[in-house]
Parts: C-alpha cells; sequence; structure tokens
C-alpha cells in the first residue's frame, strides 16, 4: 500500500516537473516578470487588502454551521484556524484536503466544542464548498463551449457529460442529508462491524446525524452560507479582472472567465499547490485569447505569491498555537503527577 502510494505521488510530481519544464520552454521568464513590473506597489498593496478580505469571507459557512449547532465561536479565531488549514492543505498533495482534520481538532481541543458538532460543522462546510465550486466551474466550462464552439459534437456532449458527473457526488449526498438519510453510516455498515463500532466511526456517524438535522432544521443557515460562497466567487472574479485591467490586457468578461475557469480547475488537480498545472493553465488560456503567454504565467506567479504567502502565515500561526499550548503554562496541558 505505501509503495502504491510512493508510487503514485512520485508520478505526480514528475508530472509537476514535466509542465513546468513546457511552461519554461514556451514562455520566458523575463517577459513574465517585465508584465509583474507593471503593477505599481499600490496595486499590489490594494490587491493584498482584497485578498484578506477575500479569505475572511471563506470562514463564513463554518462560522454559520456551528452557530446552528449552538456554538459561538469568535469570528477571527476561526479565521486563523482557517488559514493554518489552508497552509496544511496547499503544501499537501490535493490542494483543497488534507486541513480539514486540523479544523476539527483546533474547534474540539480549543474551544470546547463536541467532536461530533465539529465534523458536522466541518463536513457541511467542505461539502457545500464542493458543491458550489464545482457548479461554478461546470457552468462556466459549459458556458465557454456554448459561447466559443469549434469543437466536435461528440466531443462537446462527452465533456458536458463528465462535468455533471463531478456534481453528482456532492448533490446526491447534500440531498441526502436533507432527507434525513444517512449515507455514510450505511458505507460503514457494509464495511463490517469492525468499522462501525470503531471509536472515529461512531464519532462519523454521530457527526453525519449531526449534519442531516442541521440541514432539515436550519434551512436559512445553509441558505446564508450559500449566499456567502456565491459572494466570495464574484469577489475573486472580480479581482482576477482587476488584475487583467491592470496589466493592461483589456479582457472581456467572457475572457477573463476563460482564464479563471483555467486557474480555478488547475488548482483542482492532484498535485501539490497545483505545481505546474496552474502556470500551464494560464499560458495556454492567454495563448487561446491571442495574447503573449507571458502575461499568463506573470498572473500565476501572482496567484502563486499570494497563497504560498497565506500558506506559510498559516504554518506558522499553526505552529506557535501548538507551541504556545504545549508549554508548561498551558492550563490545558497534562499537569505533572506528583510523586506518592
Amino acid at each position: 500500500m505505501r509503495t502504491h502510494l510512493a508510487w503514485q505521488r512520485g508520478l505526480l510530481f514528475l508530472l509537476a516537473a514535466g509542465l513546468l519544464l513546457w511552461v519554461a520552454a514556451t514562455v520566458s521568464v523575463t517577459d513574465a516578470l517585465a508584465a509583474l513590473r507593471q503593477l505599481s506597489p499600490v496595486e499590489l498593496l490594494l490587491l493584498l487588502a482584497v485578498n484578506a478580505l477575500i479569505f475572511l469571507s471563506f470562514t463564513a459557512r463554518w462560522w454559520i454551521f456551528l452557530r446552528a449547532l449552538g456554538h459561538r465561536v469568535p469570528y477571527l479565531r476561526l479565521v486563523g484556524y482557517r488559514l493554518t488549514a489552508f497552509g496544511i492543505s496547499y503544501f499537501t498533495p490535493g490542494p483543497h484536503f488534507g486541513g480539514e482534520p486540523y479544523q476539527v481538532y483546533a474547534v474540539a481541543r480549543h474551544q470546547r466544542v463536541p467532536t461530533p458538532d465539529a465534523i458536522a460543522a466541518v463536513t457541511l462546510d467542505k461539502l457545500l464548498e464542493m458543491l458550489i465550486n464545482f457548479a461554478v466551474l461546470v457552468a462556466g466550462a459549459l458556458l465557454l463551449l456554448v459561447s466559443r464552439g469549434g469543437l466536435d459534437p461528440w466531443l462537446e456532449r462527452q465533456l458536458i457529460l463528465y462535468a455533471l458527473l463531478l456534481l453528482a457526488l456532492p448533490v446526491s449526498l447534500l440531498i441526502a442529508l436533507w432527507q434525513g438519510r444517512q449515507p455514510l453510516r450505511g458505507l460503514l455498515r457494509k464495511l463490517g462491524r469492525g468499522w462501525a463500532d470503531s471509536p472515529w466511526g461512531q464519532a462519523l456517524v454521530q457527526s453525519e446525524r449531526q449534519a442531516a438535522w442541521l440541514c432539515r432544521t436550519h434551512p436559512m443557515a445553509v441558505a446564508w452560507a450559500t449566499a456567502t460562497t456565491l459572494l466570495s466567487w464574484a469577489a475573486m472574479a472580480a479581482e482576477f479582472w482587476l488584475v487583467t485591467q491592470w496589466l493592461g490586457l483589456g479582457l472581456t468578461p467572457l475572457q477573463a472567465a476563460t482564464a479563471l475557469v483555467a486557474a480555478r480547475i488547475a488548482i483542482l488537480l492532484p498535485m501539490p499547490a497545483g505545481l505546474g498545472a496552474l502556470e500551464a493553465s494560464q499560458a495556454l488560456a492567454m495563448s487561446s485569447l491571442g495574447l503573449d503567454p507571458a502575461y499568463g504565467v506573470a498572473i500565476a506567479l501572482l496567484i502563486r505569491g499570494r497563497d504560498v504567502l497565506l500558506g506559510l502565515s498559516g504554518l506558522a500561526l499553526g505552529g506557535a498555537r501548538v507551541w504556545q499550548h504545549a508549554s508548561p503554562h498551558d492550563p490545558l496541558a497534562p499537569q505533572p503527577v506528583p510523586p506518592p
């Protein structure tokens, strides 16, 4: 099993290296850096401020679900936990997964949220995020297919089918929870009593029950969480379009959507931080629009610089928190047992 996982990771890193080599051979790094130098220090500071506000909005779903479950955790504290989770996810294969266990641990350990509630809130947070992200990307991809045309009809139908299948799993799970069903409990039972009766299995079943209860009894919480996610997407689209305007590209909203959809799909690929895929996607997107691919690499470097800064900040914050709570002055740390 470990050999198989190591082989998969090695293949992903080889693929990432191949994409980076292709970008380096196709696009002049000097031209990409020259494009970045068009941004003034004031514009860069404004982008950092906008990015900070967008990241603050990402925590809204989690905060809403915890409040609906009866837990009033300070919003900025959740932002800190989310930042650390982002750092964990960003630097591991599969950039959108990996930090969720830390989110559960953080609110259970530091905010005294019961573990089932912590798991339920994070599960609903991630489920709704996946659903809306996939829905927006599918809508964007279908819009581009319809507007640009030129594809073989059979290939176009296949792409539409695959895009819709991509939505099937999160949509089905959310509908099942809304109807009060518990598909994860059924899956654990099929795997055997050892899985269903284990401590983590029981916690998962109880958290699924909590998530189903929340969907049925607090539909407005789900509605507000959906609205905040859509607002975050609108802010990201506006930020991306603003960057293209400051670089002097003069893209139309549809052209900017082409590049943004390409960037988000690249980040979803199972490579750490979308390494290579992000750069290649933006170079190809700009080439398809008849522009210098160096501008695409410049945009990718800007996105990567932002995400690396956020990721390192999150890891530093999480490390400082672990160090603080591991110190002997931490009231929650285990106390030494006095000698008899």
